[in-house]
């Protein structure tokens, strides 16, 4: 069965091939990554304090431009759009790699796109500032509450001396992804005036708490805010707006990300059969294995479309990029998970091991899998977005 939508009359569907800018791109934070982030160097980060590598995203955001992608120009970025962000967020994929690409180069600059705010836009393209989208890593797009439960973060009443303008921000927000390393905390209050606010990570009153995660490459923390100064960037139907850009973008970055991971894990399991013999024979050579591999490539493959399809309509602002962002996290979030547990399983007892990278594709797969609406969740929206009818009702 497939599912189609209809276009509007004289819309072609865009190409959904790789740009010569997007290779380009691609190369440069490949290799970037394989230099100063091989497997062996993540997962020794994974058993320190320090699971981000700050320095590594510094280079990616100031030296590449990865950090000012989205920005335009005019700020100082690089002017690019989702579809070279996207390719950014495949790489990462690929190496697990301990940066906040998503949280700093996707959420919180597509929120500060929207709310308009230069000062902010010209620190993130600069790679002098790293931010941090305060909302849950579960939040679905969409879900009512900018911060998944409406009142969760507060605006006080300023304080005598308190300058004009500032406001100041009470509440706790849990599971929030990359705000660890963020020098800024861009959070959604309920209040007078309800809105989007930049609070600084390391003003009193700013707790972070970092949380045992699944992901040690991507840790989540709560955050707990007493009383503490914020600066206004949008209010009322212009922060809801910015919110809701930036989980939808999120979302299928995200899904970027889940191709980059199982792509990678095809080719390490493909590696690894192709020298592994049992029987005298490569264990690659045997049927049951090369139809598991088949299998998991037209999987990617279908997931490859719907996530550039989806950077695509993010793009060029397509009506359909509702549909398209559903399609892709559900595709993209089955097709990871599928790829990582296929990687651990086919390579043997070492893919078990603490020792070897299997473990933190799988980790990585299943975290993001659950981050910003299931697959599940995706799939139940893409028929209601697609008028199917619901499952009968007992």
């Amino acid at each position: 069965m497939s599912i189609t939508t209809q276009q509007p009359a004289g819309r072609g569907l865009p190409d959904l091939l790789y740009s010569e800018a997007e290779r380009d791109l691609r190369g440069a934070v490949r290799s970037v990554l394989a230099e100063r982030s091989d497997w062996p160097a993540v997962l020794a980060r994974t058993e320190t304090s320090e699971t981000y590598d700050t320095a590594l995203w510094r280079v990616l955001a100031a030296d590449v431009g990865c950090g000012g992608l989205l920005i335009p120009e005019s700020h100082g970025g690089a002017g690019a759009g989702f579809r070279e962000a996207a390719v950014l967020a495949e790489e990462a994929g690929r190496a697990v790699a301990p940066v906040p690409y998503l949280g700093s180069a996707v959420l919180a600059t597509v929120a500060a796109l929207r709310a308009g705010d230069a000062e902010l836009l010209s620190g993130l393209a600069a790679g002098t500032v790293t931010a941090a989208l305060a909302v849950p890593f579960a939040i679905r797009p969409g879900a009512p509450g900018a911060a998944a439960r409406p009142g969760a973060v507060r605006v006080e009443a300023p304080r005598p001396g308190d300058p004009g303008g500032q406001a100041r921000l009470t509440g706790a927000v849990r599971g929030v992804a990359d705000a660890l390393p963020a020098s800024v905390l861009l959070v959604p209050a309920d209040g007078v005036p309800a809105g989007l606010y930049a609070v600084d990570s390391t003003a009193p009153g700013v707790s972070l708490s970092p949380v045992a995660s699944l992901d040690q490459t991507r840790q989540v923390a709560d955050l707990a805010l007493d009383g503490v100064p914020a600066r206004p960037l949008a209010s009322g139907p212009a922060a809801a707006d910015a919110v809701a850009s930036a989980l939808t973008a999120g979302a299928a970055m995200l899904a970027a990300e889940q191709l980059g991971l199982a792509d990678r894990c095809l080719e390490l399991t493909v590696g690894y059969l192709k020298e592994r013999y049992q029987f005298a024979r490569p264990a690659g050579s045997f049927q049951a294995l090369k139809h598991r591999l088949a299998d998991l490539w037209v999987a990617i493959s279908q997931a490859r479309a719907a996530a550039r399809y989806a950077a695509a309509c993010l793009a060029d602002d397509d009506p359909d990029t509702p549909v398209a962002v559903a399609l892709a996290k559900a595709a993209c979030g089955d097709t990871a998970t599928l790829a990582a547990q296929e990687c651990v399983q086919l390579h043997g007892g070492i893919g078990f091991t603490w020792e070897h990278p299997a473990h933190l594709y799988l980790k990585r797969a299943k975290a993001t899998s659950a981050a910003f609406g299931t697959p599940d969740w995706h799939r139940a929206t893409l028929a209601s977005l697609a008028t199917l009818p619901g499952p009968p009702q007992r």
